[in-house]
């Protein structure tokens, strides 16, 4: 046991000096000891149709499931493409969860979408064209796709206004981007909706839609769904 969590604590150290807010919370974690998380019982959020259903068991199924968090840049088989399952980054829980309980591939679509309209998407990270390995990993290009595709939603600070399934993006105080899913599942006193997400230590069923800044809300219709899938599938 002691011989992993050393492992699991050098794995932090270099961690820290990549996505130290991840890593800080991953900290968080460690300090209370390495516990298998699960997925929380709670009153329901609402409630929700098919694809918001199959989109959030498929991202709860991740719990127990993915247990690290790591950003390494890997090389990709495309499409669906994946990182070893016990380990990834936020969007890894939607890309998976999106494959999985809808056939939606965000490598494909992302690729696709940004070999169309390269100028569109974020510069920030000096590429002079696509990268079918990560470009689907990165926040940002997210939030442009799922704009483009149409499933913008006004960002709000009030809980009712998001619903089971929605996608949520954030900002952490060190710049670091966030994505979330929305689950059906309500916090403690019944005022919030708890999402699923890897921010540190794996994917995990949380009370912290509101912890961050968040930039942007996306929900997938019937409609889009629909589309998406049959984009990919093609």
């Amino acid at each position: 046991m002691w011989r992993v969590m050393g492992l699991v604590l050098l794995a932090g150290v270099v961690l820290a000096g990549i996505y130290p807010q991840q890593a800080r919370l991953g900290a968080q974690v460690l300090g209370n000891g390495l516990r298998a998380p699960s997925v929380p019982e709670a009153a329901p959020w609402g409630a929700m149709g098919p694809e918001a259903g199959a989109l959030v068991r498929a991202a709860e199924a991740q719990v127990g499931v993915t247990l690290s968090y790591d950003p390494a840049y890997v090389q990709l088989s495309y499409p669906g493409g994946d990182v070893p399952r016990d380990r990834g980054v936020c969007t890894d829980v939607l890309i998976r969860a999106l494959r999985d309980g809808l056939g939606i591939d965000l490598q494909q679509a992302v690729h696709e979408d940004m070999r169309a309209a390269f100028a569109k998407y974020p510069k920030r990270w000096g590429l002079k064209k696509t990268d079918r390995n990560i470009d689907h990993r990165r926040v940002p290009n997210l939030e442009v796709f799922l704009t483009r595709a149409g499933a913008a939603l006004p960002v709000s600070a009030e809980a009712r206004d998001y619903s089971a399934g929605d996608i949520v993006t954030a900002l952490f105080p060190d710049g670091q981007t966030h994505v979330m899913i929305v689950t059906n599942r309500s916090s403690g006193d019944g005022l919030r909706p708890l999402i699923v997400h890897n921010v540190g230590a794996g994917a995990r069923v949380e009370d912290r839609l509101f912890e961050w800044q968040i930039t942007g809300h996306f929900r997938l219709t019937a409609a889009l769904v629909a589309r998406l899938a049959g984009a990919v599938q093609r």
